[in-house]
């Protein structure tokens, strides 16, 4: 896990001590991310796969909101809402197949702000919760969140922000927001009088304009 992990973070895995300093939820995505995307996954793999993140498949379901049975629509590169159509109770078991939430999909109000149980959010929340907060156009929302979370001196969130772009489908709404988002991290973008930020992403293409 740590190799894949670390590989995904880096582009080369020359460094995949990187995976050392994710949480938990969010090296799991990584991992499932990076070898299923959307698609429906084995509940055995997914099983093997929380296991190596010190999680339960159940935990990925009920508690983070990373996981979703069958019977909602799958994903299509995070950018389709989710139905429910008889979703079944309870855990995974080993003869069904669970699939990724994508960003659209997990829209909890405390998602990004804080944690079950009083645990540390998870950076793949921080970046979720971003990315609604971006799309709904308020870039003072944005930059309040990554200050009062430190968000633009951490580096690896700017290595996960990175990663998730190229995990991201081309020319994909979720690709454009990504973008946008780490290039207003990097300070990119009109600074208008008094250091504020007056710019905006259109979510289609991921370009930024300048406000008039």
């Amino acid at each position: 896990m740590d190799y894949v992990v670390g590989r995904v973070l880096t582009g080369d895995g020359a460094e995949e001590a990187a995976a050392d300093r994710l949480d938990a939820p969010t090296a799991y995505y990584l991992l499932h991310r990076n070898d299923f995307g959307f698609a429906e996954a084995p509940a055995g793999t997914v099983i093997l796969y929380a296991v190596s993140c010190g999680l339960s498949d159940r935990e990925l379901v009920d508690t983070w909101d990373l996981l979703a049975r069958p019977g909602k629509r799958p994903a299509r590169g995070g950018d389709e809402e989710g139905e429910e159509e008889g979703a079944g109770e309870g855990g995974a078991n080993s003869g069904s197949k669970l699939r990724l939430q994508g960003w659209v999909q997990r829209r909890s109000k405390t998602m990004g702000y804080e944690a079950p149980g009083g645990r540390p959010v998870p950076l793949i929340d921080r970046v979720h919760r971003l990315m609604h907060l971006w799309k709904g156009g308020d870039l003072h929302k944005v930059d309040d969140y990554l200050d009062d979370h430190g968000l633009r001196r951490q580096e690896l969130f700017r290595r996960l922000l990175q990663s998730l772009i190229e995990l991201s489908e081309a020319g994909g709404s979720e690709r454009g927001i990504l973008e946008s988002l780490s290039n207003h991290v990097g300070g990119q973008g009109a600074v208008h009088q008094g250091g504020q930020r007056d710019i905006f992403a259109t979510e289609v293409t991921g370009t930024t304009e300048v406000a008039k």
